[in-house]
This record gives structure tokens, sequence and C-alpha cells, in this order.
């Protein structure tokens, strides 16, 4: 079947999608291996997953102004070249210092990627905003759930410098897809008018506030979370090394077809109410982890905690972009973007941090769930008094 044109641009930021993603999520994997390579400790291992993260978040707002004089696909185009430098520097880097230094630059990119992406995907499809999140999120999902393994193997035979060696070279040909896909196109122009992040703001603050409050606090657990779960299941659970691995890859593998289900159930279903029950499921799913015991159980429970995370995150971009109006969307979903993610990224410096100093990690995990049980009392309340932003 022939792929139209705007698919033919969707298809190739689906491709981004992954390599962004996969740049970002190969830390979790290496947190262990750098602790040993470097003879560093879990504060020093975490703050190297965090600075992807911090990077991923302080690109954003300054991407949204960018956005608002140079259009989404240059942008795209430029962040794909910054990419191929960042991933390529980071393998080059001689010490865990400049490691970091590495993993802030890709974090950069990504953060130029999804201000960028997010809003043009759902503009290439603004009569299925669900759908069109769900598939770019499936296709970053894809990333999350191959980088265990295939930093795995490249640790075996090759070393960690290869994996972002790799990357470059990726990073090189997504670029050029991209570029030829988009010339060839009709570009969408719906955002032609967002020209001032500042107004935005003001004008979209409700909806902005109650996205931050809604993810940027699980954000913030779920990056402790999936950064340190190797070393929890061994620490903790008595887990072996390898189990672990393949129990981190089966939480990814659970977000992949969450994407797609939870996007088309976007379209049909109301936002908030959807949100509610996902946190919800989630705090219950933390609670479980931390007295739930045995390899299959722990595994059951992965594959449903994946499941639910992941939910989350296309029901809210799809909350938020098709919500926002034609002029206010790039430069709104921006300030979101860049606060939440700013709020996210110390999660794993801090879960490092605080196991270092002696809290037991199931003390961090129910005060966790506790933090975002918070949330969704207050989100329900608000949307029951008809406080809330609904999207229609």
């Amino acid at each position: 079947m022939r792929v139209s044109r705007r698919g033919q641009v969707f298809v190739s930021i689906c491709l981004f999608a992954y390599l962004v993603n996969f740049g970002r999520v190969a830390f979790a994997p290496l947190v262990q291996p750098f602790m040993d390579i470097f003879e560093v400790r879990e504060a020093t291992a975490g703050f190297v997953a965090t600075t992807v993260w911090l990077g991923s978040a302080v690109s954003r707002l300054p991407t949204g102004v960018m956005l608002t004089r140079v259009k989404r696909h240059h942008a795209i185009v430029g962040m794909g070249i910054f990419m191929t430098g960042a991933a390529a520097a980071t393998a080059l880097a001689p010490g865990i210092a400049l490691v970091s230094v590495g993993a802030f630059l890709i974090g950069l990119a990504s953060g130029v990627f999804y201000i960028a992406a997010n809003p043009l995907v759902s503009e290439l499809y603004p009569s299925r905003v669900g759908w069109a999140v769900g598939i770019r999120g499936m296709s970053a999902q894809l990333a999350a759930v191959s980088a265990p393994a295939l930093v795995g193997v490249t640790l075996i035979y090759l070393s960690w410098r290869h994996v972002f060696a790799g990357i470059a070279v990726v990073a090189v040909l997504a670029t050029g897809l991209f570029f030829l896909a988009a010339r060839r196109a009709e570009m969408p122009e719906a955002g032609a008018e967002d020209r001032d992040l500042l107004a935005a703001a003001r004008e979209q603050w409700p909806l902005i506030l109650t996205g931050i409050a809604v993810v940027g606090i699980t954000g913030f657990v779920w990056q402790g979370l999936f950064n340190f779960y190797e070393s929890y299941l061994e620490a903790i659970k008595q887990v072996p090394s390898g189990t672990a691995s393949n129990l981190l890859t089966l939480i990814f593998a659970a977000g992949v077809p969450a994407f797609f289900l939870s996007g088309r159930m976007a379209d049909r279903v109301p936002y908030i109410p959807l949100m509610v029950v996902i946190l919800s499921t989630f705090v219950v799913c933390l609670l479980t982890l931390t007295v739930v015991e045995g390899v299959l159980a722990i595994a059951a429970l992965s594959v449903v905690m994946g499941f639910v995370i992941h939910s989350l995150f296309p029901v809210l971009d799809t909350y938020m972009l098709a919500t926002l109006p034609d002029h206010r969307r790039g430069s709104a979903y921006a300030v979101f973007s860049a606060t939440m993610m700013l709020m996210q990224a110390p999660g794993s410096f801090v879960l490092g941090s605080l196991v270092e100093s002696g809290i037991a990690y199931d003390t961090v995990f129910r005060g966790s769930a506790a933090a975002i049980a918070t949330v969704v009392v207050v989100l329900f309340v608000l949307y029951r008094r008809g406080k809330l932003p609904t999207g229609g």
C-alpha cells in the first residue's frame, strides 16, 4: 500500500522517536556498568542517568521560543544533526564527568525533538490525535524495550562506547530520511499564528498546570524507579542479575501495547477520569512492589505496572494537544513540557541519594505512592467540581 507524503513524514518522525528515546533510556542499563567501570557509587551513577533527562527538560522552553520563528520540521532536522554530534562526543568521553556532559547533550536534542514533533504529529492527523500520539509513543517505547538487550549484547561483545557510536550512525540516517520526506510533503500550517509563548502560558495556565501536576510528580517517581529497578530487584528481592534485566525489559515491553491502546482510548473516553484510573492503579502497583516475593509474581507485577505507567503518557499528551487551540498549541505545550521535565529529571539522582544515605528502597517507594495518591485525590475533587479543562 502506498504511503501518503504526510504518512512518510509521520513514519520518519516515528523513527526519530525510537532514536531519541533510545538515547535517553540507554543510560538505565548502564547504571550498574558505570558503577563498576568508573568505580562510582549510586548517587554518581544516578546523576549520570539524571543529566540526560535534565537536558531534555532545559531545552524545551527555548525550543518553544524558537518555534515561534522557525518551522517545526526545520527544527527537527537541526536536532538530528545535533544528536549525531552529541552521541559521538559521548562515545569518546574519557571519564564519568564527560559521560555526564554527553548525556546532557543527548537530552538537549531529545527535548528539541519532543517540543517540535509532538504538536506536529497532532496537526498531521487532527481528527485522530490520540491514535497519532499513541503510534508515536509506541515507536519510542520500542526503544525502551530494546535498549536493555541491545546495550547488554554490546557490553558482551564490544563496549559501552559502541552504544553511542551506533546512536550517532542511526541519527545521520534518520535525519536524511526526515529531511527528504518533509521536503516532498505539504506540511500543516495549523500553528502558523502561534507567535507568543508568554501569551500562550497566561491564557492556557489551568490546562498547563493540570498537566504538570499529573505527569511531573508521577514522572519523577518513574524516573527513579526504572533507572534503579534492576539494582532494587537484585539487592532487595534477591533476583539474579540476568533475570532482573529481563524484568526491566518486561516493564518496557508492556508499554508498547499500552501506548497504542491508551492512545486509541483517549480519542473515545473523557481524559480526566481515565487519568484518575491510571494513576490509582499505579499507586497500587507501587505498594504491591514493596511486599511481593518470587520471580513469577514480580514478573506479573512488572507487566501490569509497565502497562499502567506507559498508558498515562499518551493520554496526558492527547489531553494537552487536543485541548489546546491551534494558535497556542506549540507554545503552551512547550511551557508544560519543559516544566514537567524539570520536575521529572532529578528522580534518579534523588532516589540514588536517598538509598545511599541509608533509607530503604521500600520506604522510598511507599512515600512515592503516597505522593501520587495525593495527586489523584486533588485531581478527582477538582474534576467533580468542574474546575479543570476537560477538552470538550
